[in-house]
């Protein structure tokens, strides 16, 4: 049964008498002062709960005349309202027993509203609070960097301070700044550079720090990142991908070039280089460098084929994040030793099945056999692969029986695909046997940004390729001194490099004739002593650096 309410009904009955009350209500309303108030039925109608949609007052009338309601809009379909005055519900109870209301009144009535107060707008504040991921760690002001062991593929660094002293070098300070690398030049600026676009020495340090050298070079195929790159390669000319005599050759050169650098690693002329594959990445860092002293590498994402056949080779190796994750575990164990431990894990199984006996229906279940339980503890194992807790580290004379494994690697190069036959890239700082000189790209853009007073310029520089650790620790000592301490940058990390930033397990003290040997690795002082601190942002890597005052603030 409907609800009845006191002068609300939903249909049309008596126009003539609808009409009436609708003159009166046009006279009352012509009344100067007479101040809008809500009809008696709908305060009926809301004191006997039924839902009524509040409608907002017609905006621009002189008289203050209420805009009527869309006549086909549903009563229930109304915005949450403020809760009305308690008292208000109780007046309209008292007076709708005496009004006397057509069925079309109320129907107009209905559609009335106050005028809605307008909402208060407050200022926003002039500086927006930047959003930290819950990766993102605040530092505290230091006047050096941490050591970051991934591969950037673009910065992004803005300044007060106009950039255009580092494009349009002349043919002099191009040619000094290739010599510079070559010899490996120590350049030495001031604290502070008065005017950078007449500063030679600058200008030939920063083509200096954007040199590269590659292997393979084919200036038609990027060949970095190689993980996830397909989409890049495809329709790209690939002679070699249905010629195996052609991949012989490349693989052969690739070969040579791999064992040249590895030989410079050896002997400290080289401090470190990668091996990106489109499957994984090698880090290879000379004996000084992040506090070890012996030759180090890492390889990011692995799998469990990829890690049994380095066992079945006899390459000795570890999982830094496994390892780690398991002493915290067994540190925060505190009252059973190891025996029992495992008396009690030999126990549990056997009480597994015990209640197999008891029914009577131990003959018709089959237990799992000893397959399905080795399957079952190398569950973990296949879990991580392709995760960042799946890198591996290489110590020691183990790297050198990795690297002839490398070598012999069928699946290091893919055998379909745009990247079919094509070898893995090697990246070095320094130059080696086959290696191709290359350079990173930089430009310079200038912007207006809205400030208080106005607009305000907003120089930027953008750098992009495969930036090396020893390039961002460069340029950054650069643009120290060029623009006057004080800029900000944003970094763009290849991903599957940020966990070589993770600490390697130091086994005693590093004898100080290791990092004296670096003296001929190719690298600037500053930058090698940077080089060589032990690593400390763990699985993260430098994602923002803001300098104000020759102070550094990071996060990551």
């Amino acid at each position: 049964m409907a609800l009845s309410v006191p002068g609300y009904s939903p249909s049309f009955k008596k126009p003539p008498e609808t009409l009436r009350l609708r003159r009166k209500r046009a006279q009352s309303l012509r009344v100067p002062g007479s101040p809008t108030t809500e009809p008696a039925a709908r305060r009926a109608a809301l004191a006997a709960g039924l839902p009524l949609r509040p409608f907002p007052a017609a905006a621009g009338t002189g008289n203050g005349t209420p805009c009527r309601r869309n006549p086909f809009a549903r009563l229930d379909n109304r915005l949450p309202a403020a809760p009305e005055v308690p008292d208000e519900p109780r007046r309209g109870q008292q007076e709708a027993p005496g009004s006397v209301l057509g069925s079309n009144q109320e129907q107009d009535q209905l559609l009335e509203e106050k005028v809605p107060e307008q909402p208060r707008i407050t200022e926003l504040p002039t500086t927006l609070p930047v959003p930290f991921s819950e990766t993102d760690i605040p530092s505290s002001e230091c006047t050096e960097l941490p050591v970051d062991w991934s591969i950037k593929t673009r910065l992004l660094f803005t300044s007060s301070q106009p950039f255009a002293w580092a494009e349009h070098l002349k043919a002099h300070e191009e040619a000094r700044g290739l010599v510079q690398h070559c010899r490996a030049t120590e350049v030495t600026l001031p604290q502070s550079v008065q005017d950078p676009r007449f500063s030679t020495e600058l200008r030939c340090a920063f083509q200096q720090s954007l040199i590269y050298w590659l292997h393979p070079a084919l200036p038609w195929l990027p060949l970095f990142p190689r993980i996830g790159a397909d989409r890049k390669l495809v329709g790209k000319t690939s002679p070699w991908s249905n010629d195996e005599t052609l991949q012989h050759v490349l693989m052969s050169d690739w070969s040579v070039s791999f064992t040249s650098v590895y030989n410079l690693l050896k002997t400290k002329l080289c401090p470190y280089f990668y091996i990106c594959t489109y499957q994984f990445t090698v880090l290879f860092r000379a004996a000084g460098f992040a506090g070890s002293d012996v030759i180090t590498a890492f390889i990011s994402p692995t799998t469990r084929g990829l890690r049994e056949a380095m066992k079945s080779e006899g390459i000795e190796f570890s999982l830094p994040l496994v390892s780690e994750n398991a002493h915290k575990k067994k540190s925060s164990e505190t009252s059973l030793g190891h025996g029992e431990e495992q008396a009690i894990s030999d126990e549990d199984e056997e009480e597994s099945f015990s209640w197999l006996e008891e029914m009577g229906v131990q003959d018709k279940i089959k237990k799992p056999d000893i397959l399905s339980i080795k399957l079952r503890k190398e569950k973990h194992e296949v879990q991580m692969d392709h995760r960042p807790e799946s890198v591996v580290l290489v110590k020691g004379i183990n790297t050198f029986t990795l690297l002839n494994f490398l070598i012999n690697l069928k699946s290091l190069v893919a055998t379909s695909g745009p990247q079919a036959g094509l070898p893995p890239t090697l990246l070095s700082p320094v130059a080696f046997r086959g290696a191709t000189m290359q350079m990173l790209k930089a430009r310079s853009i200038n912007v207006k940004t809205k400030a208080l007073s106005g607009f305000q310029d907003q120089f930027s520089l953008e750098i992009t390729g495969p930036i090396m650790p020893h390039c961002l620790h460069s340029v950054t000592t650069l643009l120290k001194s060029s623009q006057g301490g004080s800029f900000s940058a944003v970094l763009y990390t290849h991903e599957p490099t940020a966990v070589f930033n993770i600490c390697p397990s130091v086994d005693g003290v590093m004898d100080k004739n290791a990092h004296m040997e670096l003296a001929n690795c190719g690298l600037h002082p500053k930058t090698r002593d940077q080089l060589s601190r032990i690593p400390l942002l763990g699985k993260s890597s430098l994602r923002h650096i803001e300098m104000s005052n020759y102070t550094y603030n990071w996060r990551s």
